[in-house]
């Protein structure tokens, strides 16, 4: 069964390039362009893994994961941050936070979906050479 991914990211361009990464790997997906939908969006979705810009608008990704992290039904899904704060005390707040890994825009598109596997590591479909 394919696993499923909740992809947090304001921006349209990096929304559908993630989506569309993912879905290559046959992950499947549900793209949240509004940070303070992310959390009941990710109640009802059940995702095994999710992908979070830091830099949104009305809330920021640190306050989400923070969300997440104290929701006994959320707080064991794994949370991939990815944003353009590239500073190594950027990763290590972001880590603080709860993230439980860190890619820095504008991606590699190798690391990223590197990450990806290494959070859900059973996930099925094509292999990334």
């Amino acid at each position: 069964m394919a696993k499923r991914v909740l992809v947090v990211e304001d921006n349209e361009l990096n929304l559908k390039l993630f989506c569309d990464l993912l879905r290559a790997h046959d992950f499947v997906t549900e793209p949240v362009r509004d940070g303070r939908e992310a959390v009941a969006r990710a109640k009802a979705f059940e995702p095994d893994l999710v992908v979070m810009d830091i830099q949104l608008p009305h809330v920021s990704g640190l306050e989400l994961i923070g969300q997440m992290k104290r929701d006994p039904r959320l707080r064991a899904i794994p949370i991939m941050a990815v944003t353009a704060y590239a500073g190594r005390d950027d990763e290590e707040r972001i880590r603080a936070a709860g993230a439980n890994a860190y890619v820095s825009k504008p991606i590699s598109v190798m690391r990223f979906v590197q990450e990806v596997r290494a959070l859900v590591p059973d996930a099925g479909g094509a292999q990334f050479a």
